[in-house]
């Protein structure tokens, strides 16, 4: 058995972050047969307050033996079934900041609780039937949301809006499964399989599978973001652009060029999708030492952005430097930003010439806020979401899920062929079952102890 899987006994984890003088409260979690215990040899409560489930006790968390006083406190009483893993849990709101939390932490576990390992909370609820994977993976995914449209999308997923169409589809498969199986068994009794409505059948469920699998672009996005780049020669308004889109002084702006040396980060969202936005130094040729730190840092956070936006200077047109610095990223997805366009004469926007293959530009003035808006509807546009609105957004897979809808697709491919070559029904069953069961991996009816391990593990410890 793995470490995530041993789940014997009661377990204890601090469950909020821990901040030096910024958390004002801090939460230590216990699970387990011994909550109540630990919770009662720790926690005074004065007066007549009733220890019962879901009840909240203010006191003082005292040293078993020395009775030192800890910390002020409040006890919340979860008792099974009713609480987030289905066994008794308590909690104790402690004082935010690092020694509190951490000394009640230390006291749990001198009484008999062990140190949870990172998502065995959830774990334990999984494997008690209060949640399913996609659930638990929904939680995952709201603890890490980087934007409000990815907070709705986890949110979807906890509520179960992923898990009901897999289970539709599962049950239809085990239908066909069932109808094959009793002509195997019982063939002389029923009419023959029609052939065709079985095709059908298969058919309806391949493409609700396709309609799953078209989120998966979708739910990366909003998972891991987009990284995009702002390249450039210098003095070309880079900073300038960043400061502009992230509505704050992020980056150094002067005249003089070279004034970036290194990689400046913002965090954005655009169209709901959390994006990570580099400000790089100028790319030229300099014998400046730390300068020519920077540039090689420019070029390596473009070779592995995203989206690059080439940056240039709308009233000095395409350089030789442009030209040196496109060839450099025009394998990537790129953006040409024509920048202080309001310093270009009237008439001449029309003739400013860059490379034809370059199908997306956009002219912008950032030191005058202005065309960040075409620049967000551009980037919307170049990674193919410019027409999704929020309610397409809800439903969003991520990979294992779609590895999973993958195989039970292919599963069901091969049960077609099967048909179509009139084998027995006994060969129709084999791949109807790897679509059964790659199904079932998904919300957890068909699962393994390293697909736990695998999912479990992303997790914080005390969730």
């Amino acid at each position: 058995m793995s470490e995530l899987l041993a789940t014997a006994g009661t377990i204890a984890a601090i469950a909020t972050a821990v901040v030096p003088q910024q958390g004002s409260v801090g939460i230590v979690r216990v699970s387990g047969s011994q909550a109540m215990d630990i919770a009662q040899r720790l926690f005074r409560a004065p007066g007549r307050q009733i220890w019962e489930s879901h009840r909240i006790l203010y006191g003082y968390i005292r040293h078993p033996q020395t009775q030192q006083l800890v910390d002020e406190a409040l006890l919340l009483i979860m008792k099974a079934p009713r609480s987030y893993t289905r066994e008794d849990v308590v909690e104790f709101h402690c004082h935010g900041g690092i020694m509190a939390v951490q000394q009640v932490l230390q006291l749990c576990l001198e009484s008999g609780a062990r140190l949870a390992q990172p998502g065995e909370f959830t774990l334990r609820a999984f494997l008690n039937g209060r949640l399913d994977l996609t659930q638990a993976e929904g939680i995952a995914d709201l603890v890490g949301a980087r934007s409000p449209q990815a907070a709705q999308t986890a949110l979807a997923g906890l509520q179960g809006k992923l898990a009901h169409p897999i289970r539709q589809l599962r049950a239809n498969c085990l239908d066909i499964l069932a109808e094959i199986e009793a002509r195997i068994d019982f063939e002389e009794d029923l009419p023959p399989l029609d052939d065709k409505v079985i095709i059908s059948e298969i058919e309806n469920i391949a493409a609700e599978i396709n309609r799953l699998l078209e989120t998966k672009d979708k739910g990366e996005l909003l998972r891991t973001g987009l990284k995009v780049a702002i390249v450039g020669r210098p003095n070309v308004g880079k900073s300038s652009l960043l400061n502009a889109w992230s509505r704050s002084d992020r980056a150094i702006v002067t005249d003089l060029p070279g004034t970036t040396r290194d990689v400046v980060e913002s965090q954005l969202v655009v169209g709901g999708i959390p994006v990570q936005v580099l400000d790089t130094a100028g790319i030229r040729e300099t014998i400046d030492r730390v300068e020519k730190i920077g540039v090689e840092r420019s070029r390596r956070a473009a070779s592995a952005a995203d989206l690059v936006l080439l940056t240039i200077d709308a009233s000095a047109g395409w350089t030789a430097g442009d030209r040196e610095i496109y060839e450099q990223v025009q394998h990537r997805p790129l953006i040409l930003v024509l920048n202080k366009i309001d310093l270009v004469e009237n008439g001449r926007t029309k003739s400013l010439e860059y490379p034809s293959n370059i199908n997306y530009a956009v002219q912008t003035a950032a030191a005058q806020n202005q065309g960040i808006d075409d620049l967000e509807k551009s980037i919307l546009k170049i990674i193919r979401l410019e027409k999704v609105q929020a309610a397409d957004m809800d439903l969003a897979i991520n990979q294992r899920q779609a590895a999973a809808l993958t195989k039970a697709k292919i599963s069901l491919k091969q049960v077609q062929a099967t048909i179509a070559q009139q084998l027995p029904l006994d060969f129709w069953t084999i791949d109807l079952r790897g679509a059964i069961q790659a199904l079932g991996e998904i919300t957890g009816e068909e699962v393994t102890e390293s697909v736990l391990d695998r999912i479990f593990s992303r997790f914080c410890i005390g969730k």
